[in-house]
């Protein structure tokens, strides 16, 4: 019988359930979730829904200019119906990350975008769905710009103008996957 080294085994074993959870689906948050849901409902008028992953070949991740993991692009569907889709993304805010919403109706224009959770102190004016709604009614052949066709904010600069940039994103990642035939 052979003696085994409790150090290297522990480390074995860290690394071991380092892969497993480096390979697992990144999950939303349940506080994140309930917001979502809450958001979903006030902007479709559905209780019973279902969010379905999009999944995104890893080839065209590279030409698209958001990060697009498991758990940022979704259907949005009632029964069988497809009722909209959702995209949920992190921008900057002065010091922090903020959360937020795109929701689009099925022909791709938005129906709503949300600030759901944001970590900051200054700058909250960008959850204000007064200034929020400017982005209501673009489609993916938009560009929106801070400033330009959305209203700039005095004392939110930094959050508004990069979550104006991450409705660009969006719109712009969005028309490359319906280009391409990609969204279901």
């Amino acid at each position: 019988m052979y003696k085994v080294n409790k150090p290297f085994s522990l480390l074995i074993a860290f690394w071991v359930v380092l892969l497993c959870f480096s390979f697992s689906e990144l999950q939303i948050s349940p506080r994140l979730q309930k917001k979502i849901d809450a958001a979903i409902y006030s902007t479709y008028g559905i209780e019973t829904f279902q969010l379905k992953r999009i999944a995104i070949r890893s080839d065209l991740k590279d030409t698209i200019p958001l990060t697009l993991n498991g758990d940022s692009l979704f259907k949005i569907i009632q029964d069988t119906d497809l009722v909209g889709y959702l995209y949920l993304g992190e921008a900057p805010s002065m010091k922090r990350m903020f959360d937020y919403i795109v929701m689009f109706n099925p022909d791709l224009i938005i129906k709503k975008s949300k600030v759901l959770i944001y970590r900051e102190d200054y700058g909250q004016q960008i959850g204000s769905q007064r200034w929020l709604k400017q982005f209501i009614g673009l489609s993916i052949t938009d560009t929106p710009t801070y400033a330009e066709n959305i209203d700039a904010i005095s004392g939110a600069t930094i959050s508004a103008s990069n979550m104006t940039k991450a409705v660009a994103n969006v719109l712009k990642s969005v028309a490359i996957l319906e280009e391409k035939k990609l969204l279901p």
